[in-house]
């Protein structure tokens, strides 16, 4: 649709301060200027930068709705169009103020403008000025000082808006009149004022400042608002005694909530490992089902950690805890003691299955990918880009204007995925930092020169350098899906693991060809997955999912059908139950009763498969029961993002009251930590902040770097990074393209070189 324009990359510049600007191209075609979305496409060819807020928005009228908005995205749009309706109604306010001015002081001389306040914000004196010009000032850049609004000459104001002018006019000394104008021009002051108090405090107990992005940090504020003047402050005896109970029964009853949804979708239990500063070992133990996952405890295990027999006997006790008829399954990490206390608790509780973590074998896999002598390479090479970038704030504050306030780096769960992310996200901003390092604002910068700037210059051209990011991205994206997939706690991911991994085999064959190169990786991840292959639960999951199950051309692989098979023995202890179940099999392969209604084919793909059976499957009640316990897993033994409560604390306790109240504590922090999942907030974190160091600090600090190198580097130049950056590429499920087919045989029989003599015959058949 662009083509023939002059791409301008946008720059942020003073002049456009508008956030909706962060979210379209600027063009130019001969002396006019054209708008695209970055979402859409769409080219707009007038109604400027209001026309495509409100396409943002989804307003209709002015322009047409954008389907691909990100729905924060949308809501900032929204808000910043009340913003200006909002100004417009103040506006209107100030000029029927004007009108009520008493015309006999006209021509008289009065005092400049003046608003004064007592403690309680009320006017102590009248205000009246010999001429008045009310000017329309936004928050960004309104002047603190109630000034702002007074003008003796009159004419337009540094931000280029009218004024209009009252000449010899009071305005009556009322709560209202003060409100109107004080309000309004202070908001700017009052938000500051919040905001360095908020900042030493901070500052003062060395908290980590990710903590204002916590879902309750605006949720507290509203509440000291609410209080009024005569609000106090919470004490320290306050918060480890009553706030702490009032809390503490808050969260129990919401976990209580999600222990009455056990029975009716079963559970599965995850055992997160977790490894002290002080260099002890905490398991952690969690339970999750479609309602949520719930922290039941920790358990101190550094004297047991290694031992098999121990640990069957704690993963026992928490099982019957739990309820042994909710659980099925008990995921820990794939350690061999794990292996073989999982096995042996299977032995003691014949209804439940044990399995490694999902999230935990994919990114050894990818560990083992970024391994491999070339792709190390090119990621190095790419480290060096960042590395240069991340370490001087003009170029960055460079970088972030032409990418539309994204940054290169991209922060994801681990190192490895955070490597194969970032590359990904370099792939995305190519066109932008070939923008940037051909700018005229580049080449004038004294960057430009040094050995790193034209080292950056010469990666940016460098094709054999993309070409090769390409390759490693295209390698590791179904991966990389597929992580996300298991470790995301919003859906059940049990039903797409077996899929998943079909279509990351499947990806690499079809982008080297040659068997003897894709196998090689294809042997990395059979190493890595072989016990997860052989998980009947994986293979039930996959079976039971409607989106795969009817996109199968012909026969279903032997392996899944017996995988089904040991979940109906094991899963269903009533050899009755089993028979139906088995006869309820062929009306679901036939799509008999409602399972083949027009609405429930649709739904294949629109809804959850555990859902899908709970709406389609009264006709096979008894598969439809075991169906929505199986779908209703996940894969993943990660309960918790980060702990900022030591559990080393609760060790070195030896007061038992004390520990007792540490470990509500404990046990409260995991659960409201839990809640987040659901209701993510709060800003991106920002590459080269603390919190982020673990993860990408191989992206941001040379290996043989010292700080006193960059000492010319100032961070208070530094622009912050946006708050919401316009996402990359089109925005789609994580699901999606997984239902294309399954019917390669070499991958579903995981044959490697050397077994089949036919193999490439077979495949191709």
């Amino acid at each position: 649709m662009a083509s023939g324009l002059d791409p301008v990359p946008l720059a942020l510049t003073r002049q456009k301060t508008d956030p909706a600007w962060k979210h379209c191209q600027m063009y130019k075609s001969g002396d006019k200027v054209q708008l695209k979305c970055l979402y859409c496409g769409k080219l707009f060819k007038g109604g400027g930068i209001h026309r495509i807020k409100e396409h943002l928005a989804g307003h209709k009228g002015n322009a047409s709705t954008c389907l691909r908005t990100p729905a924060d995205v949308r809501q900032q749009m929204q808000q910043s169009l009340d913003g200006v309706v909002a100004k417009r109604r103040r506006k209107q306010k100030i000029d029927e103020v004007i009108s009520t001015i008493n015309p006999q002081t006209s021509n008289e001389e009065i005092d400049t403008f003046a608003a004064q306040s007592d403690a309680n914000g009320k006017a102590s004196s009248p205000i009246r000025v010999a001429e008045l010009d009310f000017v329309e000032v936004h928050s960004e850049s309104a002047d603190p000082n109630l000034n702002s609004y007074i003008n003796q000459e009159g004419g337009v104001n540094k931000s280029g808006v009218r004024r209009k002018r009252a000449r010899g006019k009071s305005i009556p000394a009322t709560p209202e009149g003060v409100h109107l104008s004080g309000m309004a021009l202070s908001m700017k002051r009052v938000n500051s004022h919040i905001d360095t108090a908020v900042g030493r405090f901070l500052y003062d107990i060395g908290a980590s400042l990710n903590a204002v992005n916590s879902v309750y940090f605006q949720p507290m504020f509203d509440a000291i608002a609410s209080g009024g003047p005569d609000v106090l402050p919470s004490t320290y005896n306050d918060l480890r005694g009553p706030i702490l109970k009032s809390v503490l029964e808050e969260v129990k009853n919401d976990a209580t909530k999600h222990t009455a949804a056990w029975g009716r979708t079963g559970c599965s239990l995850m055992v997160e490992q977790l490894n002290t500063e002080m260099g002890r070992t905490f398991l952690s133990f969690f339970v999750y089902s479609p309602e949520g996952t719930v922290f039941l405890k920790s358990v101190d295990a550094t004297d047991f950690v290694h031992s098999s027999d121990i640990l069957v006997e704690v993963l026992k006790q928490v099982v019957e805890e739990v309820g042994v008829k909710n659980v099925l399954q008990v995921i820990t990490r794939g350690e061999e003691q794990y292996m073989v206390a999982g096995k042996n608790l299977m032995d003691i509780f014949p209804t439940l299955y044990w399995s490694p973590c999902a999230a935990e074998c994919i990114d050894l896999i990818l560990k083992d990918f970024e391994n491999l002598e070339w792709i190390s390479a090119v990621i190095e090479q790419a480290r060096s880009i960042t590395r240069f970038i991340y370490n001087h704030a003009v170029v960055l504050n460079l970088l972030r204007r032409y990418a539309h306030g994204n940054d290169l780096i991209e922060i994801a769960g681990s190192r490895s995925a955070t490597n194969f992310a970032t590359l990904k996200r370099m792939v995305d901003l190519k066109p932008n930092l070939l923008a940037m390092v051909t700018s005229q604002e580049w080449v004038d910068c004294p960057y430009a020169k040094k050995q790193e700037g034209l080292e950056l210059l010469d990666y940016a051209n460098n094709e054999s350098f993309w070409s090769s990011c390409n390759l490693i991205t295209r390698l590791t994206s179904s991966l990389m899906r597929l992580l996300k997939i298991v470790s995301c706690g919003k859906r059940p991911a049990l039903g797409y693991v077996y899929a998943g991994m079909y279509k990351a085999k499947e990806a690499i064959k079809k982008e080297l060809l040659k068997r003897e190169d894709y196998v090689a990786y294809w042997d990395i991840i059979d190493h890595r997955w072989e016990r997860h292959w052989s998980l009947p639960l994986h293979a039930a999951g996959f079976y039971l999912n409607p989106k795969f199950f009817y996109s199968i051309e012909g026969d279903i692989p032997s392996e899944i059908i017996s995988g089904m098979f040991d979940c109906i023995e094991r899963l269903v202890a009533d050899t009755k139950v089993q028979d139906k179940i088995i006869k309820e099999i062929n009306l679901y392969k036939s799509s008999a009763g409602d399972l083949g209604r027009k609405m429930a084919i649709r739904a294949r793909e629109s809804i959850l498969p555990a859902e899908w059976w709970s709406t389609y499957g009264g006709g096979c009640p008894n598969l439809m029961r075991l169906a929505t316990r199986i779908l209703s897993q996940t894969c993943c033994a990660i309960g918790s993002k980060r702990n900022l409560i030591s559990l080393d604390q609760i060790h070195e306790s030896r007061n038992c009251l004390e520990h007792q109240r540490l470990s509500d504590l404990v046990y409260v922090h995991h659960n409201l930590q839990l809640r987040k999942v659901d209701n993510v907030g709060g800003s991106p974190m920002d590459p080269i902040s603390f919190e982020s160091r673990n993860l990408v600090e191989d992206w941001i600090v040379g290996k043989d770097l010292s700080v006193e190198e960059y000492s010319s580097s100032d961070w208070m130049v530094l622009d912050p990074p946006s708050v919401s950056p316009p996402l990359l590429g089109a925005a789609t499920g994580e699901t999606e393209d997984l239902d294309t087919g399954f019917n390669d045989l070499e991958i579903l029989n995981r044959l490697k070189d050397g077994e089949d003599d036919n193999v490439e015959d077979n495949a191709a058949n």
